[in-house]
C-alpha cells in the first residue's frame, strides 16, 4: 500500500503514525464524552488516556521486539523506530492494563466505571489504527486467492510484495468496529460495573482467535498448534466469563 504518506527532503511522515496520531484522538474524544454519563471529569480521563498511551506503546512494542528479535540484532537502533510500525497489541494491552489499574487505584477512582467507560474507546482506537497497518503492510495474512485478497507492491511495504494475501488488517478493522458497537449497545443494559469492559474482554479475544488463523505473519508460538496471541486470546475469553459471573454474581 503507502506506507509513507509524503516525504520532504529528509523528514518524512508515516501513515501508520497518521492513523496512530488520529485513534488516539479519536478514543480520548470519545473517552471523556463517555465520562460525563459518570459524572467523571475529562482531567481525569485524559490523564488515564496518556497513562494508558505511554505504556501502551511501550509494552506492543517491547513485545514485537522480543518476539522478532533477531531482525533487530543488526541495527539495535531500529528498535526504537517506531513510526515504521511493528507493535503487539496484547502486549501494549496488558502493559495498559496494568499501569492503568496502578495509577486508577493510587488515585481511588472506580475500577469498574474507568473500565466501561474505556473499552469502546479501545475498540474504535484499534479499528482506526489497524488501518494503519494496512497501509504499512504489518499483520499481514497468508496467502489467499479470495476475490477480497489484496497484494502490496510498494518495496517500503512490510509485508511480502506481489502475493495476494488476506487482508488481515481489514478484518481487525470491522472486528473492532462491530465490537464497538456491540459495546456501546451493552452500556445502555449493564447491569454492574465491569461488565462493558469483560465482554469487550471475551469478544476481543474471539475475534482475533480466528484472525489468527489468517496472519501470515511470523508471532512466535506458545503451544505447539496456537500461536502467542491464539493462546492469550483463549485466556481472555475464559478469564471474561469468570469475571462476567462473578460480578453479576457481587455487583457490589
Amino acid at each position: 500500500m503507502h506506507p509513507v504518506l509524503f516525504k520532504i527532503s529528509f523528514f518524512t511522515i508515516y501513515t501508520y503514525g497518521v492513523f496512530f496520531g488520529i485513534s488516539f484522538i479519536v478514543g480520548l474524544f470519545f473517552a471523556t464524552r463517555q465520562a460525563k454519563k459518570y459524572n467523571i471529569s475529562s482531567e481525569e480521563i485524559t490523564d488515564i488516556v496518556f497513562v494508558i498511551l505511554i505504556s501502551s506503546i511501550v509494552g506492543a512494542r517491547f513485545f514485537y521486539v522480543f518476539l522478532n528479535f533477531s531482525d533487530f540484532t543488526r541495527d539495535y537502533l531500529s528498535i526504537f523506530k517506531i513510526w515504521n510500525g511493528g507493535f503487539v497489541f496484547y502486549g501494549g494491552f496488558i502493559f495498559a492494563v496494568i499501569a492503568s489499574f496502578i495509577y486508577i487505584r493510587k488515585k481511588r477512582i472506580l475500577l469498574g466505571q474507568i473500565a466501561d467507560i474505556l473499552a469502546p474507546s479501545i475498540a474504535i482506537s484499534h479499528s482506526i489504527g489497524r488501518i494503519g497497518c494496512f497501509f504499512a503492510g504489518c499483520c499481514y495474512g497468508k496467502e489467499s486467492n479470495l476475490p477480497w485478497a489484496v497484494i502490496f507492491k510498494n518495496s517500503d511495504s512490510l509485508a511480502p510484495i506481489g502475493i495476494y494475501l488476506h487482508p488481515t488488517q481489514i478484518y481487525s478493522v470491522l472486528s473492532n468496529l462491530f465490537i464497538f458497537f456491540i459495546l456501546l449497545w451493552i452500556e445502555k443494559r449493564k447491569r454492574f460495573n465491569g461488565m462493558v469492559f469483560w465482554f469487550y474482554i471475551m469478544l476481543y479475544g474471539i475475534f482475533r482467535f480466528f484472525i489468527e488463523i489468517f496472519r501470515g505473519d511470523p508471532r512466535g508460538h506458545l503451544l505447539d498448534f496456537l500461536s502467542t496471541s491464539q493462546t492469550i486470546g483463549i485466556l481472555m475469553v475464559l478469564s471474561a466469563v469468570c469475571m462476567l459471573f462473578f460480578l453479576s454474581k457481587n455487583k457490589k
